[in-house]
Parts: C-alpha cells; sequence; structure tokens
C-alpha cells in the first residue's frame, strides 16, 4: 500500500461498519492476503436481505438476497474509489481493521530470506570458532532447525542467541585442548554476552549450546536442571551451586573431618541443614552416613519439621517439591555408597510423577503403593478432601496406584499421613 489511509467520513465509516457487511471485508482480506494484495478474482458471498440491500447501496447496483452472489474485488475498489472514502479496497481494510493487510507470501519469502541469513551467520561463527568441522555440528543444527526451538523466539533473538552460544563453544571446546576447568558461569556470559545472566538456566543461549555440547560430547540433550549442571561441568564451567538447597536432619556423617563433625554437632542440637550443592562440593567423598543406614526422603517441608520436632532420629531429606540439583546428587551420593534410599511424597499426579523420578534414581517408595493410598482416602474427612486434578501419571512401581488415584479422584497430601511417617522414624514399622 503507498501512502498513510486518509480517515473515512463518519457517516461512510459506519455505513461500511455494519456488522451486515462484516462478511464482505473478512472474505476480501482473505483473498487479498492471498494473491499479493492484487485486486482481482471473486468473492462469493452468502447474503441476507439487510446485507444485500448495504452492498448494492455501495456498488450503486441491485443485489438480490441468497448464496452464491458473486462480487468481483475489482468493482468493490472502484466502488470504494469513487465513494466519499476516495481510497481503494485495500485501504479501506486497513482502516475499518486498524490492522495492515499482509502480502502472504511475501512474508513467507521474507521470513525464509530472514531465516537463510540466521543459518548464513551461524556457518560464518563456526568457522571463526574454529568449530565449522566439528563432526557433531551437523547433527546439532539439524536437530535445531527440526525442533523449532530457535523458530519460536524470532530471527533477531535466535542470532544473538547462537552467537553467544558459538563464540563459548569456541573458547570451551578448542579443537586441541581439554576444556578448561576453571570457567564459572557468569564469568564466561561477561565475556561472550556482556551479561553475567547471558547463559541463566533455559535461557536461548544457554539452550542451543547444551545441545551442542550433548552432541559434542555423545549424550543425551539435557531435560532437567540436574542434567544441565553436569552438563556444564563436563564442560569445565562451574554453574550457581548455592541457591538451591536440600533440608537435612539427623544425617550424621561417621567421619573425623570437620564437616563431618559439625553435621553431627548439628544433629545432636536436633538443627535442620540446607546443604547446597557447594557444600556437598566442599565436603567431597566422605561419607554421608553410617555405611548401610536407611535414609528416608520426603516432599514437604512441613513433614521434615514434624519429625524434628518429635524428635526423630533417622536421617530425614526434604527434596521440597521438585528436587533442585543439590538434592539429586546427595541422593546420587548416598544410593551410589549402597545406602537405601525411600521417598514420601502427596499422593497426587505432581507427587507420583516426582515418585516416579526418584525411583528412576535407586530410591525405593515409601508407603506410596495403592494400599497406601486407599487406606489414607477411607480415613478423609470433608477438611482434607481434596479434589485429584491434572493428567493422570504412571506409577510403575506400582501400576495399581494410578488406576485407584483415577477411580477415587482425590488427592492425599503427606501431611495428613504425618503420623504413620512419624512411626516409621521412630522405628515402630518395618520399612514400607
Amino acid at each position: 500500500m503507498n501512502g498513510i489511509p486518509q480517515p473515512l467520513p463518519p457517516r461512510l465509516r459506519a455505513y461500511l461498519s455494519t456488522p451486515e457487511l462484516a462478511q464482505v471485508w473478512v472474505a476480501a482480506r482473505t483473498r487479498l492476503e492471498r494473491n499479493g494484495l492484487h485486486v482481482t478474482g471473486v468473492l462469493t458471498l452468502d447474503l441476507n436481505e439487510a446485507a444485500a440491500e448495504h452492498l448494492s447501496g455501495l456498488l450503486g447496483r441491485p443485489l438480490e438476497p441468497g448464496a452464491a452472489r458473486r462480487v468481483k474485488l475489482a468493482e468493490l475498489d472502484i466502488a470504494l474509489r469513487r465513494s466519499a472514502a476516495g481510497q481503494g479496497l485495500v485501504s479501506v481494510l486497513e482502516i475499518l481493521d486498524e490492522r495492515p493487510v499482509i502480502d502472504r507470501a511475501a512474508a513467507r519469502r521474507d521470513a525464509q530470506a530472514r531465516w537463510d541469513e540466521v543459518w548464513q551467520r551461524l556457518d560464518t561463527a563456526l568457522a571463526a570458532a574454529s568449530l565449522a568441522d566439528a563432526a557433531w555440528v551437523p547433527e546439532w543444527i539439524a536437530g535445531l532447525r527440526r525442533t523449532g526451538v530457535l523458530t519460536r523466539a524470532g530471527t533477531a533473538a535466535a542470532t544473538r542467541a547462537l552467537g553467544h552460544a558459538v563464540s563459548a563453544l569456541g573458547i570451551l571446546l578448542k579443537p586441541t585442548e581439554e576444556p578448561p576447568t576453571g570457567w564459572e558461569l557468569a564469568a564466561l556470559a561477561t565475556r561472550v554476552a556482556g551479561n553475567a545472566h547471558g547463559f541463566d538456566d533455559t535461557s536461548l543461549a544457554s539452550v542451543v549450546l547444551l545441545r551442542a555440547a550433548a552432541h559434542a560430547f555423545g549424550q543425551p540433550v539435557p531435560e532437567s536442571a540436574a542434567d544441565r549442571r553436569a552438563l556444564w561441568q563436563t564442560l569445565g564451567v562451574a554453574t550457581d551451586a548455592v541457591s538451591g538447597t536440600v533440608l537435612a536432619s539427623q544425617l550424621r556423617p561417621p567421619g573425623a573431618d570437620g564437616w563431618s563433625r559439625m553435621m553431627r554437632d548439628r544433629a545432636d542440637l536436633g538443627l535442620v541443614t540446607h546443604l547446597t550443592l557447594h557444600e556437598l562440593d566442599r565436603a567431597g567423598s566422605v561419607e554421608l552416613t553410617m555405611p548401610g543406614q536407611t535414609v528416608s526422603v520426603c516432599e514437604n517441608p512441613q513433614v521434615l519439621q514434624a519429625a524434628v520436632h518429635a524428635r526423630t532420629e533417622m536421617p530425614l531429606l526434604c527434596l521440597s517439591g521438585n528436587p533442585a540439583s543439590a538434592g539429586t546428587q546427595l541422593l546420587r551420593s548416598l544410593i551410589a555408597a549402597g545406602n537405601p534410599i525411600r521417598y514420601h511424597g502427596d499422593f497426587d499426579w505432581p507427587g507420583v510423577a516426582i515418585t516416579g523420578r526418584m525411583c528412576a534414581l535407586g530410591a525405593a517408595p515409601w508407603r506410596m503403593s495403592a494400599a497406601d493410598y486407599r487406606t489414607a482416602v477411607a480415613h478423609l474427612d470433608a477438611d482434607h478432601a481434596v479434589a485429584l486434578t491434572g493428567n493422570p501419571v504412571p506409577t510403575h512401581w506400582d501400576p495399581s496406584l494410578a488406576v485407584a488415584m483415577s477411580a477415587h479422584g482425590l488427592a492425599v497430601h503427606e501431611e495428613f499421613v504425618l503420623p504413620e511417617l512419624l512411626a516409621d522414624l521412630r522405628g515402630r514399622h518395618h520399612d514400607a
């Protein structure tokens, strides 16, 4: 369209904006956007009496009501130019709809050209980083194209993210050197992106960089925070190690080192410890508890708080929902050391999904069977009956649990079964 559309006279605008003519303008816009804004072709309309009357008044010729009434776009265009509007069909549509009429084919061509430029810039950046001939590059690029992870962000954001990712990969994956071990994530981001948050978790630059690293090291594309942290470590980059925590009560490392003594002192005082990745890394390879000691794990902090108030002495960890990397690392360390781990969570779909992930790590379900659920539901009162919402999740450790939950349609939160959990932590029941 050339120039800026001029406002329509108020009376004409009201006439053209009548609901009876709405289908005319929708059909005209659809046809124009498909055929490159050329005012050609014919509209086939289903006109009631009022619509036929209004359109007749605009065209200056009688139109009979009925289906399959045909009107040429060129006739509409000429009628509007001869009217008080003084403008053609495209301009009038933009005024009435308050948005441009778009040449869809041209827009697709422009978008394709912009994406072609993104991929060309990526090839240039890879060459500049001495990564163009890396064996993992073709599959990485194919994955980016296939998944649409960049398409959703747009060309400008994609170009920026790819540039930052490739610059960082050029530093971390030098072809003739082992990955460096001294980078902090914020320092790396500041160097290549000019912003300490440039590689924050799940940012586009971080996503595309870690996809590349996964291909480079022959690993799966990371899905969890723990997986992403592990891949950064493989690249020689230290991520945030202090904000995510796992709560620990009565964890008593048996060693003679200062950290182990400190943990035993805190256990003697009945204190809860917020363990971070930083602290677990500093603790190193010390034994985390007595060999063979069963460690219980819960989902909700209220359970751990109740255990502390009850002065239970068995070690208890709390993940506070989905585990942070600290919780995952601690559990993996305990499992690798041969400590039996048992996990309890909420009987709702997110809760059993977390239970499934804990079982996949090597934990055993703790009072998370269909029988446990049915017993709890039988004792629910009106104050604790909560409807089960969300999408069902398989319960591989006990398939009948998901069936029972779907049948009853009720959630049971950990706090409702506190007496049984505390009895287990006092050693009054066998492990469930």
